[in-house]
């Protein structure tokens, strides 16, 4: 595969081959059966964005069902190299063994396109991911090139994805900066905790309006951590309505109320500013709240 992103040879294996055990990956390593750029390195080597990483061990089960399928799917934005999708609720962006439904790649390859092929075979395209219960943009590259293009600008932090969410409680600062690593939650591997040993992470908040019930909030990721959004404002007592995950279990009688609503990348072939929008879905519950051009003259 071809790293994404620049990282830790452990992490970024850790993070990219979910089918393999953190304890599998280490023997990998410490037996010379993992290689970066043909050399076979130990944990800590820093791997760079658009080096080759090689395993030459065979995957543990074939889990991933890559079988096309006729999902009609939201487009935004298409050209030769890249599409981005609306992605709907309930809908997860690529395979895993626990699922046993059809996913947003899936939908992809029915389509009369190719997709790039950085990274997991099973995650072909993706250039970044959503929660399944989570709506909104998702950007997709039909080419290695792009691609790469665009792993570097998530890199560097001149992507925007901006989201909106409807957060549990009155969330009394105007505006706010979250910064807490974030990792595997040790007790229950389905979820991310708050980490100091994790991955960095970083989430801006402006609020849009509030009540004594809720509070509509404009998010935007400095990083794209695992559920990062929604584990942040966990941490600060104001977990996202309708998350049962990290919220209140038993109270949620709404969705997840979580929407990445703009989208904002140079395009990797032009070079020119791509912006896109797309409105929060009908089951959002303070849709009517949310405004492009009050988003946009706040970060975008």
């Amino acid at each position: 595969m071809v790293a994404k992103q620049s990282d830790r040879l452990d992490r970024l294996l850790v993070t990219e081959l979910p089918a393999f055990s953190r304890t599998r990956l280490a023997a990998l390593i410490s037996e010379g059966k993992v290689l970066v750029d043909g050399q076979p390195r130990k944990p800590s080597f820093h791997v760079e964005a658009g080096m080759r990483v090689c395993l030459d061990a065979p995957e543990p089960r074939a889990a991933h069902d890559l079988t096309p399928s006729d999902i009609p799917l939201d487009v935004v934005y298409e050209d030769e190299a890249i599409l981005v999708v609306n992605k709907p609720r309930g809908l997860a962006s690529h395979p895993a063994r626990s699922l046993r439904e059809p996913t947003l790649v899936n939908a992809l390859l029915a389509r009369p396109h190719d997709l790039s092929e950085v990274g997991p075979p099973f995650r072909p395209g993706i250039v970044h991911r959503l929660d399944k219960e989570t709506t909104g943009l998702l950007l997709v590259a039909k080419t290695d090139f792009a691609h790469l293009a665009l792993a570097r600008q998530i890199e560097a932090r001149s992507v925007s994805r901006i989201y909106v969410a409807l957060a549990r409680g009155r969330v009394e600062q105007d505006s706010f900066r979250i910064e807490a690593a974030v990792a595997r939650d040790r007790r229950d591997r389905r979820k991310m905790a708050i980490d100091a040993g994790g991955r960095s992470a970083v989430t801006h908040g402006r609020v849009l309006n509030r009540d004594e019930m809720a509070t509509l909030l404009a998010l935007k990721l400095e990083t794209g951590r695992t559920h990062q959004i929604r584990v942040h404002l966990a941490s600060i007592g104001h977990p996202v309505v309708g998350d049962s995950i990290y919220g209140s279990k038993g109270r949620e009688e709404l969705p997840l109320q979580l929407h990445a609503t703009l989208l904002a990348f140079d395009h990797p072939v032009t070079g020119e500013r791509v912006e896109l929008y797309a409105a929060p879905p009908l089951d959002f519950a303070r849709r009517d709240a949310v405004s492009r051009t009050e988003l946009e003259a706040i970060w975008v």
